[in-house]
């Protein structure tokens, strides 16, 4: 939900982030890109990260990095800082949606129950695009744009007492034993070079 949700949420605080932090409009934009592109990069190598170390510490690892990275961006006085932080959300969230569904696929059994699984986890992921939008609206008049990124934190904490009660640690032994970690660098940087090239274009 919140992995969604940061994508859509953001959208609506811009123009006060822009105002606040002194972001010209050109530059805006990677408030949302920032997120996307470690998002996009990271995320199948996350997914084996997560057969191969295990399901349940890589969802942890991501989710605790996502609070984190919460936590700057809402405590945010510059730009910089507040584009490094949404990077940092963006991998933590990479790193946090394979293990969750991995999780869930190896949890419910092939089947009826393994359907409804993947059916709450896709409803609620949906519901948080959606809910970004009116969220964002009603969190940046209210608190500020700052509580846009605050609220994951307790979120995130709550999570993380939660999951080593609730779900069993488990890992894929046949999963391969190397990591594409260069792969997702070059990959990553590429699209940021791309769309940096783009915003520049009229200049």
């Amino acid at each position: 939900f919140v992995n969604v949700l940061d994508v859509t949420v953001v959208l609506v605080a811009l123009p006060s982030i822009g105002r606040d932090l002194d972001l010209p409009p050109q530059h805006l934009q990677w408030v949302v890109s920032a997120y996307a592109l470690l998002f996009a990069g990271f995320l199948l190598q996350a997914g084996r990260a997560a057969d191969l170390f295990g399901r349940r510490r890589t969802f942890m690892s991501g989710l605790a990095l996502f609070a984190a990275a919460s936590l700057v961006c809402g405590l945010a006085g510059s730009p910089e800082v507040l584009i490094f932080g949404r990077a940092a959300q963006g991998l933590g969230a990479a790193i946090t949606a394979p293990a969750a569904l991995s999780i869930i696929t190896t949890t419910f059994p092939d089947g009826g129950e393994r359907d409804r699984a993947l059916g709450v986890w896709t409803a609620v992921a949906a519901g948080g695009g959606a809910a970004g939008f009116v969220l964002g609206g009603l969190i940046t008049d209210g608190l500020g744009w700052e509580w846009v990124f605050l609220v994951n934190v307790p979120v995130a904490a709550l999570g993380l007492a939660l999951t080593p009660a609730l779900i069993p640690e488990s890992r894929d032994d046949g999963a391969p034993r190397r990591l594409d970690l260069l792969g997702a660098v070059t990959i990553t940087a590429g699209l940021v070079a791309l769309v940096y090239g783009l915003t520049r274009v009229e200049e």
